[in-house]
């Protein structure tokens, strides 16, 4: 599984299709994580004005049509996260059908991602 953040909002947008995501248009490619601890990190770093409630998609990578590549994050990964780890970049739209699962990032009351529920 590979996790991909998005706001409730932007994800209820357009149920009857593939999720598009402006950053493929902007990168070239969809941000995601490879795991839950990246995933938090990667909240933290991005996202903590994010519209919420803010969601984690689990991905099966197998079910996405649109290749995806692992690669060190640009220029550095986020803090807490260690140097060289690779980074899922899907180079299409996330296929509704490759989500097997729907979590909903926590917060603390500090506004820090504590966990995915």
């Amino acid at each position: 599984m590979i996790y991909h953040v998005v706001p409730l909002a932007e994800w209820n947008a357009d149920p009857g299709r593939p999720h598009t995501p402006a950053s493929l248009a902007e990168d070239g490619f969809v941000h995601c994580s490879p795991d839950e601890e990246t995933t938090l990190a990667v909240v933290d770093a991005f996202y903590r004005d994010a519209p919420r409630p803010l969601l984690a998609l689990l991905l099966d990578e197998d079910r996405l049509t649109a290749r995806c590549v692992w690669e060190a994050a640009a220029p550095a990964p986020p803090p807490g996260i260690a140097e060289g780890t690779l980074f899922p970049h899907v180079l299409g739209p996330l296929d509704r059908a490759a989500v097997q699962r729907v979590l909903e990032v926590r917060w603390d009351d500090r506004g820090r991602a504590a966990g995915l529920s």
